[in-house]
């Protein structure tokens, strides 16, 4: 490529700079517009200019802030929720927002190591938008939804939906509680309301017992109606579509199987909700 016009000089100058035994292979963007002194400074440092950073499908925000640390962005915990937590206004779906949870769409991003926490949240957000088509939005509004209640509505068919296929149905069953004013009894909100289990070391406390149930909390499904106040993780296209392209279905309930297989079992009434138990 031309970058070293007399490869023997190169080598002298790297061996009497000492320079030639920390070398490191990698990748590097190099021009013919550098020096050979450049170049060779250059090939000490194999450190990409980018890293890959992952946002799973169903994480809260913190976490999201967890996982910085084995990033490779210069981001720690608490500078992440601080930008979390100050939703950018550009976007009208978090114009009555007090955080950007739910928002903070799970992909996989190649990114500059030195973005900062306020880049990374609008960067997040920002690809969110890019995936509320039209048709979600249409379908949002045909389930009687605003986008914020149908993406909070998402988070919790995204935390509850073992088996991608079975969102559609769980969001179904949501919807039909949702229009009769039934409680909606989901665990996941309770699991959000908790926080961090300390004994578990994880923010998703399972299984629930009878008196996390009791918790009073607004995200407490089983005490309060309606919807929780606000997303309780971030969803993913699916749960989002889920949301938007509901089965149509009579069911008012579900369990999981009693074979461990991350599926559930679907009733219209209680009482075949109750024939479903395991035995």
């Amino acid at each position: 490529m031309g970058l070293i016009r007399d490869a023997e000089s190169f080598r002298t100058y790297l061996v009497y700079s000492g320079l030639d035994t920390s070398i490191q292979a990698g990748d590097y963007q190099l021009s013919t517009a550098m020096s050979a002194i450049d170049i060779a400074r250059e090939l000490q440092d194999a450190t990409p200019e980018e890293v890959t950073f992952v946002v799973l499908p169903g994480w809260r925000m913190e976490e999201i802030a967890a996982s910085l640390s084995t990033s490779g962005l210069a981001i720690t915990t608490e500078e992440f929720l601080a930008a979390a937590q100050n939703p950018p206004q550009e976007f009208d779906f978090l114009s009555d927002a007090e955080t950007t949870e739910g928002f903070l769409y799970p992909d996989s991003y190649i990114l500059p190591r030195e973005t900062t926490a306020d880049e990374l949240v609008n960067e997040l957000v920002r690809n969110f938008a890019l995936r509320l088509s039209v048709d979600i939005r249409n379908g949002f509004e045909k389930q009687g939804l605003t986008i914020y209640q149908a993406v909070t509505l998402a988070s919790m068919v995204q935390r509850e939906a073992v088996q991608e296929e079975e969102q559609p149905l769980i969001a179904s069953v949501y919807l039909n509680r949702f229009r009769i004013g039934m409680k909606l009894e989901a665990d996941p909100t309770v699991q959000y309301a908790i926080g961090f289990n300390i004994l578990q070391q994880t923010w998703w406390t399972n299984p629930l017992n009878l008196l996390d149930l009791q918790l009073n909390s607004p995200y407490n499904t089983y005490i309060y109606e309606g919807l929780p106040p606000a997303p309780i993780a971030n969803p993913g296209l699916s749960a989002l579509h889920a949301v938007a392209l509901p089965a149509e279905t009579t069911y008012h309930f579900f369990r999981a199987k009693c074979n461990n297989s991350g599926f559930h079992e679907f009733a219209e009434t209680f009482e075949e909700h109750l024939q479903n138990a395991c035995p």
